[in-house]
């Protein structure tokens, strides 16, 4: 199942620094404590220093505004010039579309501004064949307010290499139908050689392109890969992250 719908509303954009309302139809969640807690249990997700760095995806109108509701997830990764996102391919393998991140956004509400989304960079292996095992994508924002995105919400480091399963990942990721992110700690397993896989409840249509965050604040995963991140909500999919991770991170940071 693709995890990705488009939801048609119009909405405002945020100045940074300001709080502002994003037109929107769904209900509110409201927030709860997002700690640990049992594994495989998920949770609306608390705004804390870690969710923040976490954000939805929006389309944007030839204006520049936000147009329809959010459709995606990204989350802030470091890079040299702290301006650098991570998602899933296939959020935004569309070069045609123009795109906004609203890290921490939630009821509404655009805490840390609302930014542009600049260069794309997706692995050849997506962009040829839209090959599941290429399903990730990095992105950079222009700055806002002369400030760069890494310095408002600070960020977690890509990390590539590290063993499906050596310790548990908590999951961030806003489903379309939803005004808050939810999350959900729990051990991923081997899917195949190429891909790895993490069961959570309620990963529904918008979380592709969450953040797999282990305790180290190491994004170890991305929601995709198989099946566009999985055919069921309870079930979810990332791309192991190796060497063609490592060289797609490289590109993106050397171009930014």
């Amino acid at each position: 199942m693709e995890r990705i719908s488009r939801i048609m509303v119009t909405s405002r954009p945020a100045m940074l620094g300001v709080v502002v309302m994003l037109a929107v139809t769904s209900a509110s969640v409201a927030a709860a404590d997002d700690g640990p807690g049992p594994l495989g249990v998920t949770a609306d997700a608390a705004a804390t220093r870690q969710t923040v760095r976490v954000g939805a995806l929006f389309y944007a109108d030839r204006a520049g505004k936000p147009t329809g509701g959010h459709y995606c997830t990204a989350s802030v990764v470091h890079s040299p010039r702290g301006d650098l996102i991570a998602t899933a391919a296939h959020c935004v393998s569309d070069a045609d579309d123009k795109l906004l991140f609203v890290p921490g956004y939630r009821d509404g509400h655009a805490p840390y501004g609302v930014w542009k989304v600049g260069q794309r960079y997706l692995p050849d292996g997506w962009a040829k064949d839209q090959d599941e095992d290429s399903d990730l994508a990095f992105a950079t924002v222009d700055a806002l307010g002369g400030r760069r995105i890494e310095e408002v919400v600070g960020a977690n480091r890509f990390t590539t290499g590290t063993a499906t399963g050596a310790t548990a990942v908590t999951v961030v990721g806003y489903p379309d139908s939803r005004e808050a992110p939810i999350s959900c700690t729990n051990k991923p397993v081997a899917h195949s050689s190429t891909q790895q896989r993490i069961d959570c409840p309620s990963f529904a249509s918008g979380t592709s392109g969450s953040p797999w965050i282990n305790g180290d604040e190491q994004v170890v995963g991305v929601l995709g890969g198989h099946d566009e991140g999985g055919s069921t909500d309870d079930v979810s999919y990332s791309v192991a992250l190796g060497g063609g991770a490592a060289e797609l991170y490289k590109d993106a940071t050397a171009g930014s």
